[in-house]
């Protein structure tokens, strides 16, 4: 099957992530940021997998740039999944913050939706992988779940 995972990147987290899901999706699959990112890549896939880092509750403007700029129904037929680096709502060490999580959410969520209406079919529930901090590092274990995540979507195609 034909991969393709699309990310961006601020401190090279969400990038680390991607290029974990690239690997565990295997040989057909490939990673790269979106700003080399070109609508016609999506011709032939079985599964795009967008990412990108959690910003004031949504993705990155690159994301979401790419993917407001996608064709009508040029997923049609396309597995699709999405996932995000964020911080952990224990760290995020203010109760207004984390009341404003608990309403507007991570960037997964809002990328998803929008490879729905592109006509994707959901592979995946959305998935968050946590930063240590703004900056990162990744915590400890999250690139091996990221690849475990992977192998769940490639396994349910």
């Amino acid at each position: 099957m034909k991969a393709l995972v699309i990310y961006d990147t601020f401190f090279g987290n969400t990038e680390k992530v991607a290029r974990a899901i690239s690997d565990s999706l295997g040989a057909e699959s490939s990673a790269i940021r979106v700003a080399d990112a070109k609508h016609e890549q999506l011709n032939g896939l079985g599964l795009l997998v967008v990412g990108s880092p959690t910003r004031a509750f949504r993705p990155t403007k690159p994301i979401s740039q790419f993917l407001d700029g996608m064709p009508r129904d040029a997923l049609r037929g396309v597995k699709v999944a999405a996932f995000d680096t964020r911080m952990s709502e224990a760290e995020l060490n203010s109760p207004m913050l984390g009341f404003m999580v608990k309403i507007f959410g991570y960037a997964s969520k809002p990328i998803l939706d929008k490879l729905v209406r592109k006509g994707g079919e959901v592979a995946a529930p959305p998935e968050g992988f946590i930063v240590d901090a703004s900056e990162g590092p990744l915590r400890e274990g999250e690139l091996e779940q990221a690849a475990e995540w992977a192998k769940r979507i490639a396994g349910a195609q």
